[in-house]
């Protein structure tokens, strides 16, 4: 089942995303999130007007999306950021497809006119997942993140909806 997230999903969203900062570098993210970090992320993307969507199967949350503002200044108003993270051990069982079906048509619906994404490299997974739904790869940086004694590229992809 495909929701929209509440603050009461925090621990499990953070427990999904923590697993990320501490062992990938899918997150430039260091220090794990707290629950109480994590449920203002929730609340401010929303109060934003912008969608966070959790991925639930029998009570449990798997997955989650959400969208961000891409830029601050107002002539971006119509651009966001997606993101993606599904919990270890639950990937490529269609979680992350299920949802950015579910953002992408709720950021139609809300008047979004483009949808970045952007990747930390490599990473074939995420970039499967955009390109499946029609983003084009429109950057890369190189060397711009340093994590576990490493500089990582980060690509992104866009889709104008």
């Amino acid at each position: 089942m495909i929701r929209v997230a509440t603050t009461n999903d925090a621990e499990a969203i953070a427990s999904i995303y923590n697993h990320y900062v501490v062992n990938t570098t899918i997150t430039f993210e260091e220090q794990e999130v707290t629950v109480t970090q994590m449920a203002g992320r929730i609340a401010e993307v929303q109060s934003a007007s912008l969608p966070w969507l959790v991925a639930e199967q029998s009570g449990e949350v798997l997955a989650y999306a959400y969208a961000t503002k891409w830029k601050a200044r107002s002539a971006y108003r119509f651009s966001v950021e997606s993101t993606v993270y599904v919990k270890n051990g639950f990937a490529r069982q269609g979680l992350g497809t299920k949802l950015y079906e579910g953002l992408v048509l709720n950021l139609k619906e809300r008047g979004v006119h483009a949808v970045m994404g952007g990747i930390a490299l490599p990473n074939e997974s995420s970039i499967a997942l955009h390109e499946k739904f029609g983003f084009k790869k429109v950057a890369h940086f190189q060397e711009v993140g340093f994590k576990f004694c490493r500089w990582l590229d980060v690509g992104y992809w866009q889709r104008v909806l």
